[in-house]
């Protein structure tokens, strides 16, 4: 696959996206700072999602909090992010950061650039890479037929890609922190890639873990593609049961990993809950460690969204309530303020908890509303559109996933609903107490970490339809008090999930990097 070429002007030029990638033209050109900082190390994010330009789930919504966070703390922060389609329909200016470079990869052979959001200012520098063969396309991962077939391409490319711009953009000391297995391969090649090895041979590197459910699973055929020497073809590095495994690579050669939970942490290191990689999670010891994630707590305040019909605080709760009508409105459901409107907001992933709620009679026939909302699996989208159809005075849900309509559904939503078969941290359930919605989910990962039950939300164990049901039927009793209701929600909208919380945490595991560097296979 070769990419289109593109006429972009020199490093510092701006380039309107309505005119590019072809014909550019230069507009009010700022070169980028030069200014070193010696005495401060860089923290570099490689993600496939960031959010406000790339998101499919929380991963793009927790690698920009923490780097938010750790910018407002006063670190040097950098991101590196595939340029897809929807960054070049969310951003209005794109200034180029340095001169095109080819990268091979395999039959992709790639001219690669690196641009910054021209139009954003403060904040980490949220650097794209622009390989259009691998990254202009209508989805991140795959359209409706599926996954893209060259994703192992894709995201190596997007690996070697991002450390050569790491190489001539970031000066001064850094430490690389990659986030799941479509970044993985940077610390691969940052210890075996000749290339690549001696710029960062003293670079500490930290592996995020958000989900361990995809690992990036390829046939042993693509090695010689990737530029992997047939040396790491072995079960202490990349082998996974015959087939290549880019994340346990990743954790094979990162100086520390953390996955985003303590429970989580401790469920990666058990058969039943470390998705065939237990062994290497073992072996990780005291180099990965569970922090929760955190949300941007100004980005998620009723009292102050103007994404929703009407604000609200835990002292004045009124507006929840015309929130609560609107969303009725806006799904054509009866608009019943006696009625709890239950929610979902969730990729259609089959660890959502989909097959319960498909199963569930109570739900389908108890006096209830439930709204679905996200996007994924056609499987679940197909039989979640026909119980909807079936069911339209109790049931309905969208498979567009905005922003809006998740500020809009947590707004408007009595309970939600997160009936996860695993859930390493969850943002949901944070965004849900913030709002007054009490979470009725199963005691896994971070919804265990977060929500107390019968003070926050009610949680049951077993991944069982009546276990579920169970937990169901004591939030809907609760309901119906209104008075200890209003408690449960005001103790919801009074718990802190805000970043501040996991800095410390961070800021150990940056620390075992550090010490651990030099012991890198």
């Amino acid at each position: 696959m070769v990419s289109r070429d593109q006429s972009v002007g020199q490093p510092g030029d701006v380039i309107p996206v309505a005119h590019a990638p072809d014909g550019a033209r230069r507009a009010s050109a700022r070169r980028p700072s030069k200014e070193r900082h010696p005495e401060r190390r860089a923290i570099v994010h490689l993600s496939a999602e960031y959010h406000g330009y790339a998101r499919t789930g929380g991963l793009a919504e927790a690698v920009a909090g923490l780097a938010n966070s750790q910018h407002r703390a006063g670190e040097r922060v950098f991101a590196f992010v595939p340029l897809y389609a929807t960054v070049r329909e969310a951003v209005k200016r794109l200034q180029l950061l340095a001169p095109p470079h080819n990268i091979a990869m395999g039959p992709m052979k790639e001219r690669v650039r690196f641009y910054r959001d021209a139009s954003r200012g403060g904040g980490p520098l949220v650097v794209f890479v622009d390989a259009p063969g691998c990254f202009d396309r209508p989805g991140l991962y795959g359209d409706l037929r599926g996954d893209y077939p060259d994703n192992h391409l894709r995201f190596a490319l997007f690996a070697r890609a991002a450390l050569h711009g790491i190489s001539k953009l970031v000066p001064g000391q850094l430490l690389l922190h990659a986030h799941d297995w479509h970044a993985a391969l940077a610390p691969v090649y940052m210890r075996t890639h000749p290339d690549v090895t001696p710029h960062f041979a003293d670079t500490p590197t930290v592996l995020s873990v958000h989900n361990a459910g995809y690992q990036g699973h390829f046939g042993a055929d693509v090695m010689a593609e990737l530029a992997l020497p047939p040396e790491l073809w072995h079960m202490d590095r990349l082998e996974w049961y015959g087939r290549l495994n880019l994340l346990k690579g990743g954790l094979v050669f990162c100086d520390a990993a953390v996955t985003v939970s303590p429970a989580h942490a401790a469920e990666l290191r058990t058969p039943e809950g470390g998705f065939g990689l237990h062994d290497t999670f073992l072996q990780l010891g005291e180099r990965l460690v569970g922090i929760c994630n955190g949300i941007e707590l100004h980005n998620w305040d009723p009292a102050a969204d103007d994404q929703i019909v009407a604000n609200y605080t835990a002292d004045d709760l009124t507006g929840k309530t015309a929130c609560k009508d609107a969303l009725q409105r806006a799904f054509a459901l009866p608009r019943r303020a006696d009625v709890p409107v239950i929610g979902m907001s969730s990729r259609l992933a089959a660890q959502k908890g989909f097959d319960l709620v498909l199963r569930s009679e109570r739900l389908r026939a108890g006096d209830t509303q439930l709204i679905v909302i996200g996007e994924g699996e056609t499987r679940i989208r197909d039989a979640v559109a026909a119980l909807a159809a079936a069911s339209r005075d109790r049931m309905a849900c969208s498979f567009t996933f905005t922003d809006r309509l998740e500020h809009q559904l947590m707004a408007g939503a009595d309970m939600v609903l997160m009936p996860s078969l695993y859930e390493p941290c969850g943002l949901t359930q944070m965004h849900a107490m913030r709002y007054g919605a009490p979470v009725i989910g199963r005691r896994v990962g971070g919804i265990g970490d977060t929500v107390v039950d019968n003070e926050t939300g009610f949680l049951f164990s077993t991944f069982d339809v009546h276990a579920m049901e169970a937990a169901l039927d004591r939030a809907l009793t609760h309901f119906r008090d209104r008075e200890a209701w209003e408690a449960m929600m005001r103790r919801g909208m009074a718990r802190d999930f805000g970043w501040d919380h996991s800095m410390t945490g961070y800021a150990e595991v940056y620390r075992t990097a550090e010490r651990g560097v030099s012991a890198s296979p």
